[in-house]
């Protein structure tokens, strides 16, 4: 289990920012750089509700963070500790849904496991996924994270995967289901399993 250090969600951790100007392979993906050679740091929501798939959180955020950029744990009740479905992992909400909206954020986060269809069971957690679709702005799903855009009506025409036992639910909400670790169109990137997660997590830093 990744220590609780690692989970408070506004806490930015640059642990390795010294390696990136050495030129050394410490790190294993990419980071955007903006002219003068400085860092671009994006502000990533993390949609959370209890029995989350551990690994779909921890690893993604553990990444995103050691890349310089900041995220931020939304859910339905501020302050609440949601907790994941194998390990136990606790997670704060910081945020709650209705307090917050795309526009406050650069990217979206969506961990799969039994999350996804307990927030899908609320408004405001659709309409803030449907906000980033209708934006552009870059969303990362894994696992039953599509439930989530299943319920926004956002994957029509879109090219995306999933967990197999959602597959056809991919294909009626007018997606093409491809059965691959990694799918990427457009803003979306889409993964299927906890063993995707280190193609996943490298499609989804090349697009912040």
């Amino acid at each position: 289990m990744i220590k609780a250090n690692f989970l408070s969600g506004t806490e930015v951790h640059r642990s390795r920012t010294a390696l990136w100007g050495t030129g050394t392979a410490l790190f294993p993906y990419p980071v955007q750089k903006l002219a003068k050679g400085r860092f671009k740091m994006a502000k990533i929501a993390v949609i959370l509700e209890d029995m989350f798939e551990d690994s779909e959180y921890t690893e993604p955020v553990k990444a995103f963070r050691e890349a310089g950029h900041e995220t931020v744990n939304v859910g339905l009740e501020e302050a609440k500790e949601v907790k994941g479905k194998k390990e136990g992992t606790p997670a704060t909400i910081d945020r709650a849904l209705g307090q917050v909206n795309s526009g406050d954020y650069d990217a979206l986060l969506i961990p799969g496991g039994y999350s996804p269809d307990k927030l899908r069971a609320h408004e405001s957690p659709i309409e803030f996924v449907k906000g980033f679709m209708d934006e552009g702005k870059p969303v990362f799903s894994i696992c039953h994270g599509a439930q989530l855009l299943i319920s926004a009506d956002a994957l029509k025409g879109k090219k995306a995967t999933g967990w197999k036992s959602i597959k056809q639910d991919i294909k009626n909400a007018g997606a093409e289901y491809l059965d691959r670790e990694v799918v990427e169109d457009g803003n979306l990137v889409s993964s299927r399993q906890p063993q995707d997660l280190p193609a996943f997590i490298k499609a989804s830093l090349s697009k912040l």
